[in-house]
């Protein structure tokens, strides 16, 4: 039954299931009893001793709660508390499990709503966090998720996505890109927090980027910047929404500073640019010249010789040796440290002489800390006569092909260059780890002709199986077919051996596996050391992995297509355009000629996915095509120089060597199955 019991009569159970306590979550219940009372009665049983007490079965944490509260002078000593009496003390226990176990967390949802309706009445962040004994940024990170769009708020209700991606929609309060962002996602197998969180913010600026570092928040707050505060994550994840106001303000601020530069320098000019490389946009009507940098010292020559003995010992000790977590972290930060050093001392730009100088000319860029910098290479401004024949940037289509759209030649960015060269390496190592024979004979070349001839030329691997470092450390695709594939090989792979005490014993393990087992992991090993490189005749560019994805008979189209957010969105509209005319030609891209760049790039993102109405022979060219850089070309019969400065792209052709290779056709049986599968 029912009764009233006055607090002082009121003792914790020895048969309480609770064992362990959550400091915060009992200060919230504290806070929440002071606003509203006691909204459950306690369970409790009699007791012998003390003599007409009673001890709480259920409800122990609520009791802990009152008692605070009265020893805080906020309820009288002699407060009645309700509670349920139980008369059979044998299921006090159970009682306790029932109320503990049989709780159900409220939707995460729904405490949204509430807390939305509970400010929308009249109440505030502050008070409603006092309330509930909560912190003022946990009721504001509700509020933003009660201000995603429906389509997203409601799979959260439904349970379709976790609260971590719900937090990550929210990153920015623009409900049409999160809208647009959950399509995308939609046909991916799986949705991190780690990869909406990037889409979501490709359209916003990072606090740490070096033109905002260049600027400074209170000159972009005071041009009427705005600034989006991730409720979710630290402080430095705040994003820049105006793009068009921090491009205009650093690069009136990098030009002011150009002009300084020239004056100091005495150059025939200093040009500012934002972007983080030169390309062949800017350098038109440039040529470039070559300068001596200034010899080291003895002293600074014994300088380098120390700084690199002092990295191999660092990573020396990284390698073979078992560390901490901390005290690794801490070494790689020294060889970091040190090797800015020794980059500093080594890389050190030229410096033109005097009578030099009126004729030269250079670029002032930002470094990564968004401090203004004159680039190490120089320039000379060509004759008219001299432009013409210069080499064509990546982009435009062979001799003779019409451009869509007049003007500049386009440049991809370097941040595209790297992204799109990580995913072709990607669908290249895939296929090399379905096809073990062929990783054996390219992991036993790779390995022996290094040592028997020497060349400059790019081998595109890193071979001993080690890793090689990507150029864009925070870029995944987890949801990319290649990505998947490679995943899927991994998991698959006889692990068995790793148990392993020892080296030796880990070893003699491995030696018992069954062939297939071992060879499957040389394809593995083999497949992880593939570089990242791209067709692309400006950079990462690796002849030799042409030359592989030929051999193998690879088809990118199967693995990667270009869509907005990893393609469409990131280049300039005459690349948009002229993608259209490759596969419907210049009638199917006019009428797309004057559209805005986002409406052009989703128009672009469903051709190439195949969805639209056209004929079947546009739309099958659609669903074929992939960019020049994407695809693994015919190299040409001489390879690309590294040093000379000149551009020469490579050479494609539609006649791939496969079936001349011997042993073609034991291979082609996996490669077709992976394609179906892609």
């Amino acid at each position: 039954m029912i009764r009233t019991i006055p607090l002082a009569k009121l003792i914790p159970s020895a048969r309480n299931v609770r064992r362990r306590i959550d400091e915060q979550a009992d200060l919230q219940l504290r806070a929440d009893i002071a606003a509203r009372g006691l909204l459950q009665n306690l369970v409790v049983t009699s007791v012998k001793k003390p003599r007409g007490c009673f001890a709480v079965e259920a409800g122990g944490r609520r009791l802990a709660a009152l008692q605070a509260l009265a020893a805080e002078g906020a309820l009288p000593r002699n407060f009645e508390v309700n509670c349920l009496v139980l008369q059979d003390s044998d299921t006090a226990q159970e009682a306790s499990l029932a109320e503990n176990f049989q709780r159900l967390s409220m939707n995460p949802a729904d405490e949204c709503t509430a807390f939305s309706a509970l400010v929308e009445a009249g109440a505030d962040v502050e008070g409603v966090a006092r309330r509930f004994g909560l912190t003022e940024r946990f009721v504001e990170g509700r509020l933003r998720l009660a201000g995603l769009a429906p389509v997203i708020f409601d799979a959260l209700g439904a349970g379709e996505i976790s609260l971590d991606v719900a937090k990550a929609y929210a990153a920015t309060p623009d409900r049409e890109r999160q809208e647009h962002v959950f399509e995308q996602m939609r046909h991916y197998h799986s949705t991190s927090p780690d990869s909406v969180r990037r889409m979501m913010t490709q359209a916003t600026v990072a606090a740490t980027d070096r033109r905002a570092l260049f600027v400074g928040e209170q000159a972009y707050v005071a041009a009427g910047g705005r600034i989006e505060r991730d409720l979710f994550t630290g402080d430095a994840e705040a994003r820049w929404l105006d793009i068009a106001i921090l491009e205009r303000l650093a690069f009136e601020k990098l030009a002011a500073a150009a002009a300084d530069a020239q004056a100091a320098s005495r150059l025939a000019f200093v040009r500012p640019t934002l972007d983080s490389w030169i390309g062949h946009g800017q350098t038109e009507g440039l040529r470039r010249v070559p300068l001596t940098p200034v010899p080291l010292t003895d002293d600074e020559n014994e300088e380098v010789e120390r700084l690199d003995d002092e990295i191999a010992e660092l990573v020396n000790a990284l390698e073979h040796q078992e560390l901490e977590e901390a005290r690794r972290a801490d070494i790689e930060m020294q060889v970091r440290a040190l090797g800015t050093k020794l980059e500093t001392l080594i890389d050190r730009p030229p410096v033109p002489g005097d009578e030099l100088k009126p004729t030269l000319g250079a670029f002032l860029v930002l470094d990564d800390e968004g401090r203004p910098k004159l680039d190490s290479v120089y320039y000379a401004e060509m004759s008219a006569d001299a432009e013409e024949g210069a080499p064509e940037e990546i982009g435009h289509e062979a001799a003779g092909a019409q451009p869509v759209e007049a003007g500049k030649a386009p440049a991809l960015s370097q941040r595209l260059v790297d992204e799109l060269a990580m995913q072709r390496r990607d669908v290249l190592a895939v296929h090399i780890a379905a096809d073990p024979g062929f990783a054996l004979d390219l992991a036993i070349f790779l390995m022996i002709d290094r040592e028997a001839v020497y060349s400059s030329e790019r081998s595109g691997s890193s071979l001993i199986a080690m890793a090689p470092a990507n150029p864009v450390l925070d870029f995944e695709t987890p949801g990319a077919p290649a990505s998947v594939a490679r995943a899927e090989t991994a998991e698959a792979l006889d692990r068995s051996w790793a148990e392993g005490a020892t080296r030796s014993e880990r070893f003699d393990r491995f030696c018992a596996l069954g062939e297939e087992a071992r060879i499957a992991w040389l394809g593995y090993a083999v497949a992880k050391t593939m570089e990242a490189s791209l067709n692309h005749a400006g950079g990462r560019y690796c002849a030799f992995h042409d030359h592989l994805g030929q051999l193998l008979a690879i088809d990118v189209a199967r693995w990667w297509r270009p869509t907005g957010a990893n393609y469409f969105d990131r280049v300039p509209k005459a690349l948009a355009l002229e993608a259209l005319a490759d596969v419907g030609g210049a009638a199917f891209a006019a009428p797309y000629a004057k559209a805005k760049k986002v409406e052009l790039a989703e128009t672009c993102e469903r051709v190439f996915a195949g969805d639209f109405i056209c004929d079947a022979e546009v739309k099958q060219a659609a669903l074929a095509w992939v960019p020049k850089v994407m695809r693994f070309a015919v190299p040409a019969t001489k390879a690309l120089p590294e040093d000379d400065g000149e551009v020469r792209p490579p050479v494609e052709s539609d006649v791939p060597p496969w079936e001349e290779r011997p042993g073609a056709e034991s291979r082609g049986s996996d490669l077709e199955r992976m394609d179906e599968a892609a």
